[in-house]
């Protein structure tokens, strides 16, 4: 995959912060808001741009999961798979990519810096609402199966050529 950021290569318009605050609001403060139609994403990125480099305008959604339940280690790779296989393949069919990581955050509930081992899972895909939904299925599948405050979501517009 090649993504193209050239100097003097003018972009579309931007996301709107009110759009971007909705797609990433995964946390404790998304239950509180009333449900409404995920927001289609306009790529920032226009398609005429993405043509100049035979790519297609789609997103780019990177998914943070870390593994921890309390202090320990309680996703192991087997429950990892085994998500993954259910809940996030049938989902998105025509491709991921996951990686393993190191992260750390703050718990919200006790000011503590958490360290644990994470996966980072990135998509591309359309950014129809359709699309948005099964993203934020998945976030909300992940929490509530293995017990997580938050996962992390960035979406970003980009061109994207195979």
């Amino acid at each position: 995959m090649r993504l193209f950021n050239r100097p003097g290569l003018r972009h579309g318009p931007s996301l709107s912060s009110a759009v971007l605050s909705l797609l990433l609001l995964t946390g404790p403060a998304a239950a509180q808001l009333s449900p409404a139609p995920a927001p289609a994403l306009s790529p920032a990125v226009s398609p005429t741009v993405c043509e100049a480099y035979a790519a297609g305008a789609m997103i780019e959604a990177q998914l943070f999961f870390g593994r921890n339940i309390g202090n320990e280690l309680g996703v192991s790779d087997r429950e990892w798979t085994d998500f993954l296989d259910r809940e996030v393949t049938p989902r998105f069919p025509n491709g991921l990519t996951v990686v393993d990581a190191s992260g750390h955050w703050r718990d919200i509930q006790t000011g503590h810096l958490v360290r644990e081992p994470s996966k980072i899972l990135t998509l591309l895909a359309d950014g129809d609402p359709a699309t948005l939904r099964l993203i934020h299925e998945i976030v909300d599948l992940y929490k509530d199966r293995f017990h997580q405050q938050s996962v992390g979501l960035a979406i970003r517009p980009v061109c994207v050529s195979f």
